[in-house]
Protein backbone atom coordinates (compact mmCIF):
# COMPACT_ATOMS: atom_id res chain seq x y z
CA UNK A 1 0.00 0.00 0.00
CA UNK A 2 1.78 3.48 -0.89
CA UNK A 3 1.67 6.34 0.45
CA UNK A 4 -1.03 9.23 -1.02
CA UNK A 5 1.22 12.27 -1.50
CA UNK A 6 -1.94 14.02 -2.59
CA UNK A 7 -2.91 13.93 0.80
CA UNK A 8 0.07 14.97 2.28
CA UNK A 9 1.13 17.62 0.25
CA UNK A 10 -1.56 19.98 0.65
CA UNK A 11 -1.89 23.42 0.79
CA UNK A 12 -2.84 23.43 4.40
CA UNK A 13 -0.23 21.57 5.27
CA UNK A 14 2.55 23.26 3.44
CA UNK A 15 1.47 26.46 4.86
CA UNK A 16 1.39 24.67 8.40
CA UNK A 17 4.90 23.81 7.78
CA UNK A 18 6.42 27.25 6.59
CA UNK A 19 4.97 28.79 9.72
CA UNK A 20 6.93 26.49 11.93
CA UNK A 21 9.93 26.75 10.15
CA UNK A 22 9.23 31.05 10.29
CA UNK A 23 8.47 30.63 13.87
CA UNK A 24 11.74 28.86 14.42
CA UNK A 25 13.90 31.16 12.12
CA UNK A 26 13.00 34.02 14.52
CA UNK A 27 13.65 31.91 17.80
CA UNK A 28 17.04 31.18 16.13
CA UNK A 29 17.67 34.82 15.23
CA UNK A 30 16.56 36.16 18.67
CA UNK A 31 18.75 33.68 20.68
CA UNK A 32 21.94 34.66 18.13
CA UNK A 33 21.20 38.34 19.42
CA UNK A 34 21.00 37.64 22.80
CA UNK A 35 23.76 35.07 23.15
CA UNK A 36 26.80 36.44 24.74
CA UNK A 37 24.79 39.01 26.39
CA UNK A 38 23.88 39.51 30.06
CA UNK A 39 20.48 39.34 28.75
CA UNK A 40 20.33 35.57 27.97
CA UNK A 41 20.05 35.19 31.66
CA UNK A 42 16.90 37.12 31.67
CA UNK A 43 15.81 35.11 28.63
CA UNK A 44 16.47 31.71 30.30
CA UNK A 45 14.33 32.95 33.34
CA UNK A 46 11.28 33.96 31.01
CA UNK A 47 11.28 30.08 30.15
CA UNK A 48 11.61 28.60 33.49
CA UNK A 49 8.12 30.94 34.21
CA UNK A 50 6.81 29.67 31.07
CA UNK A 51 7.36 26.32 32.29
CA UNK A 52 6.33 26.99 36.04
CA UNK A 53 3.42 28.18 34.25
CA UNK A 54 2.69 25.28 32.53
CA UNK A 55 3.51 22.52 35.27
CA UNK A 56 0.57 24.37 37.69
CA UNK A 57 -1.93 24.89 34.83
CA UNK A 58 -1.36 20.63 34.83
CA UNK A 59 -1.11 19.79 38.30
CA UNK A 60 -4.50 21.89 39.00
CA UNK A 61 -2.26 24.97 41.58
CA UNK A 62 -4.55 27.13 41.13
CA UNK A 63 -3.48 29.92 43.23
CA UNK A 64 0.09 29.47 41.89
CA UNK A 65 -1.26 29.49 38.17
CA UNK A 66 -2.78 32.60 38.91
CA UNK A 67 -0.02 34.37 40.50
CA UNK A 68 2.56 33.45 37.15
CA UNK A 69 0.05 34.67 35.30
CA UNK A 70 -0.13 38.12 36.61
CA UNK A 71 3.70 38.00 36.13
CA UNK A 72 3.63 36.87 33.22
CA UNK A 73 0.95 39.86 32.09
CA UNK A 74 3.13 42.38 33.26
CA UNK A 75 6.41 40.68 32.61
CA UNK A 76 5.28 41.76 29.26
CA UNK A 77 6.38 45.54 29.69
CA UNK A 78 9.44 44.63 31.72
CA UNK A 79 10.71 42.91 28.82
CA UNK A 80 10.31 46.22 26.67
CA UNK A 81 12.26 47.73 29.52
CA UNK A 82 15.10 45.33 29.83
CA UNK A 83 15.83 44.28 26.67
CA UNK A 84 15.23 47.48 25.16
CA UNK A 85 19.18 47.29 24.07
CA UNK A 86 19.07 44.38 22.34
CA UNK A 87 15.79 45.77 20.60
CA UNK A 88 17.43 48.80 19.64
CA UNK A 89 20.29 46.73 18.04
CA UNK A 90 18.26 44.42 16.36
CA UNK A 91 16.43 47.14 14.53
CA UNK A 92 19.04 49.54 13.83
CA UNK A 93 20.76 46.14 11.94
CA UNK A 94 17.53 46.04 10.31
CA UNK A 95 17.29 49.03 9.07
CA UNK A 96 21.15 48.55 7.85
CA UNK A 97 20.18 46.28 5.32
CA UNK A 98 19.27 48.45 2.75
CA UNK A 99 18.11 46.59 -0.57
CA UNK A 100 20.26 48.37 -2.88
CA UNK A 101 23.41 47.46 -0.15
CA UNK A 102 25.56 44.80 -1.95
CA UNK A 103 28.32 42.26 -1.27
CA UNK A 104 31.16 43.79 -2.98
CA UNK A 105 30.59 47.02 -1.11
CA UNK A 106 30.88 45.51 2.29
CA UNK A 107 33.83 43.24 1.17
CA UNK A 108 35.41 46.31 0.21
CA UNK A 109 35.16 47.88 3.63
CA UNK A 110 36.19 44.47 5.36
CA UNK A 111 38.98 44.56 3.07
CA UNK A 112 40.34 48.00 4.48
CA UNK A 113 39.80 46.28 7.98
CA UNK A 114 41.86 43.56 6.87
CA UNK A 115 44.28 45.82 5.41
CA UNK A 116 44.60 47.89 8.60
CA UNK A 117 45.13 44.34 11.19
CA UNK A 118 47.80 43.63 8.64
CA UNK A 119 49.32 46.80 8.94
CA UNK A 120 49.29 46.53 13.03
CA UNK A 121 50.11 43.21 13.30
CA UNK A 122 53.56 43.38 11.49
CA UNK A 123 54.85 46.51 13.32
CA UNK A 124 53.22 44.90 16.87
CA UNK A 125 54.78 41.15 16.33
CA UNK A 126 58.62 42.82 14.67
CA UNK A 127 58.71 45.11 17.91
CA UNK A 128 57.40 42.31 20.26
CA UNK A 129 54.36 44.31 21.82
CA UNK A 130 51.83 42.18 22.64
CA UNK A 131 48.03 42.64 21.45
CA UNK A 132 45.01 41.29 21.97
CA UNK A 133 42.68 41.95 19.03
CA UNK A 134 38.75 40.11 19.28
CA UNK A 135 36.06 40.30 15.97
CA UNK A 136 32.80 39.74 16.19
CA UNK A 137 31.39 37.13 14.29
CA UNK A 138 27.91 35.79 14.68
CA UNK A 139 27.52 35.62 18.50
CA UNK A 140 27.28 38.99 20.19
CA UNK A 141 30.15 40.25 22.49
CA UNK A 142 28.35 43.25 23.75
CA UNK A 143 28.64 41.76 27.54
CA UNK A 144 32.52 43.02 27.03
CA UNK A 145 32.24 45.67 24.92
CA UNK A 146 30.03 47.17 28.11
CA UNK A 147 32.76 46.48 30.33
CA UNK A 148 35.66 48.34 27.71
CA UNK A 149 36.49 51.65 26.61
CA UNK A 150 33.73 52.81 24.02
CA UNK A 151 35.08 54.07 21.41
CA UNK A 152 33.18 53.13 17.95
CA UNK A 153 36.11 54.28 16.06
CA UNK A 154 37.07 53.32 11.82
CA UNK A 155 39.70 50.65 12.05
CA UNK A 156 43.36 52.08 11.02
CA UNK A 157 46.82 50.31 11.99
CA UNK A 158 47.97 53.31 13.18
CA UNK A 159 45.08 53.52 15.92
CA UNK A 160 45.47 50.00 16.87
CA UNK A 161 49.22 50.30 17.10
CA UNK A 162 48.59 53.66 19.27
CA UNK A 163 46.23 51.76 21.47
CA UNK A 164 48.33 48.47 22.54
CA UNK A 165 51.76 50.80 23.05
CA UNK A 166 52.81 50.44 26.51
CA UNK A 167 51.62 52.48 29.64
CA UNK A 168 49.74 53.76 27.13
CA UNK A 169 45.34 54.48 28.92
CA UNK A 170 44.11 51.72 26.46
CA UNK A 171 47.11 49.27 26.04
CA UNK A 172 45.80 46.52 28.75
CA UNK A 173 43.21 44.28 27.95
CA UNK A 174 41.56 43.61 24.16
CA UNK A 175 39.82 45.82 21.69
CA UNK A 176 37.01 44.34 19.78
CA UNK A 177 35.87 45.32 15.97
CA UNK A 178 32.09 44.71 15.88
CA UNK A 179 30.47 45.47 12.11
CA UNK A 180 33.88 46.44 10.48
CA UNK A 181 34.62 49.38 13.25
CA UNK A 182 36.23 49.29 16.79
CA UNK A 183 33.71 49.32 18.94
CA UNK A 184 35.44 49.00 22.30
CA UNK A 185 39.19 48.77 23.87
CA UNK A 186 40.56 47.97 27.48
CA UNK A 187 37.72 45.46 27.60
CA UNK A 188 38.93 42.18 29.29
CA UNK A 189 38.16 38.92 28.44
CA UNK A 190 36.96 35.64 29.89
CA UNK A 191 40.57 33.45 30.68
CA UNK A 192 39.96 30.20 29.72
CA UNK A 193 40.91 27.32 32.92
CA UNK A 194 41.66 25.00 30.10
CA UNK A 195 45.02 22.52 30.96
CA UNK A 196 46.10 22.08 27.09
CA UNK A 197 47.12 25.48 26.91
CA UNK A 198 50.64 25.21 27.06
CA UNK A 199 52.38 26.83 29.85
CA UNK A 200 54.51 29.18 28.43
CA UNK A 201 51.06 31.28 26.99
CA UNK A 202 50.35 34.37 29.31
CA UNK A 203 47.15 35.85 29.93
CA UNK A 204 46.80 37.24 26.60
CA UNK A 205 46.18 33.65 25.08
CA UNK A 206 44.00 32.73 27.76
CA UNK A 207 41.70 35.22 27.34
CA UNK A 208 41.72 34.34 23.70
CA UNK A 209 41.08 30.92 24.18
CA UNK A 210 38.42 32.03 26.87
CA UNK A 211 36.27 34.14 24.18
CA UNK A 212 36.50 31.02 21.94
CA UNK A 213 35.15 28.50 24.47
CA UNK A 214 31.76 30.78 24.32
CA UNK A 215 31.59 32.65 21.00
CA UNK A 216 32.34 32.59 17.77
CA UNK A 217 34.71 35.54 17.62
CA UNK A 218 37.91 35.42 16.00
CA UNK A 219 40.65 36.88 18.09
CA UNK A 220 44.25 37.73 17.53
CA UNK A 221 47.29 37.57 19.81
CA UNK A 222 50.36 39.31 19.35
CA UNK A 223 53.05 37.31 22.11
CA UNK A 224 55.30 40.34 23.76
CA UNK A 225 57.73 37.39 24.51
CA UNK A 226 58.12 35.98 21.15
CA UNK A 227 56.08 38.41 18.79
CA UNK A 228 54.72 35.22 17.50
CA UNK A 229 51.07 35.96 15.99
CA UNK A 230 48.01 33.39 17.01
CA UNK A 231 44.32 33.17 16.05
CA UNK A 232 41.69 31.14 18.23
CA UNK A 233 38.26 30.54 17.15
CA UNK A 234 35.75 28.13 18.30
CA UNK A 235 37.52 26.60 21.09
CA UNK A 236 40.90 25.89 18.42
CA UNK A 237 44.02 27.71 18.71
CA UNK A 238 46.89 28.18 15.91
CA UNK A 239 49.75 29.31 16.86
CA UNK A 240 52.36 30.32 14.79
CA UNK A 241 50.56 32.11 11.82
CA UNK A 242 52.93 33.71 9.17
CA UNK A 243 51.45 36.89 7.10
CA UNK A 244 50.60 34.45 4.35
CA UNK A 245 48.97 32.32 6.99
CA UNK A 246 46.49 35.08 8.93
CA UNK A 247 45.42 36.95 5.84
CA UNK A 248 44.40 34.06 4.06
CA UNK A 249 42.58 32.85 7.40
CA UNK A 250 40.86 36.35 7.84
CA UNK A 251 39.94 36.81 4.18
CA UNK A 252 38.08 32.91 4.10
CA UNK A 253 36.17 33.84 7.14
CA UNK A 254 35.44 37.47 6.92
CA UNK A 255 34.76 38.07 3.14
CA UNK A 256 31.32 37.15 1.55
CA UNK A 257 31.41 34.98 -1.78
CA UNK A 258 31.72 38.10 -4.14
CA UNK A 259 30.60 35.96 -6.73
CA UNK A 260 26.89 34.86 -5.29
CA UNK A 261 24.29 37.55 -5.15
CA UNK A 262 22.90 38.34 -2.29
CA UNK A 263 18.95 39.06 -1.88
CA UNK A 264 19.59 42.48 -1.31
CA UNK A 265 21.30 42.56 -4.95
CA UNK A 266 18.75 40.38 -6.61
CA UNK A 267 16.05 42.99 -5.58
CA UNK A 268 18.15 45.94 -6.84
CA UNK A 269 18.63 44.17 -10.06
CA UNK A 270 14.73 43.41 -10.48
CA UNK A 271 14.73 47.54 -9.73
CA UNK A 272 16.57 48.54 -11.99
CA UNK A 273 15.84 46.87 -14.83
CA UNK A 274 12.31 47.93 -14.10
CA UNK A 275 13.26 51.16 -13.87
CA UNK A 276 15.41 51.11 -17.20
CA UNK A 277 12.77 49.47 -19.24
CA UNK A 278 14.20 46.48 -19.19
CA UNK A 279 17.35 47.39 -20.20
Amino acid sequence: MGINWSNILTLHNLSNVLDILVVWILIYELFMLLKGTRSIQLLRGIVVLVIAKVLSWYLGLTMTSWILDQVINWGVIGCIVIFQPEIRRGLEKLGQQSVFKQSQQANARTEKVIKALDGAIQYLSKRRIGALIAIQMKTGLEEWIEKGIALDADVSSELLINIFIPNTPLHDGAVIIKDDRIAAANAYLPPSDSKLIPRELGTRHRAAVGLSEVTDAITIVVSEETGEVSFTQNNELLRGMSQEDYLKYLRSHLLKPSQKKTWHGEVHDFFAKLMGGGK
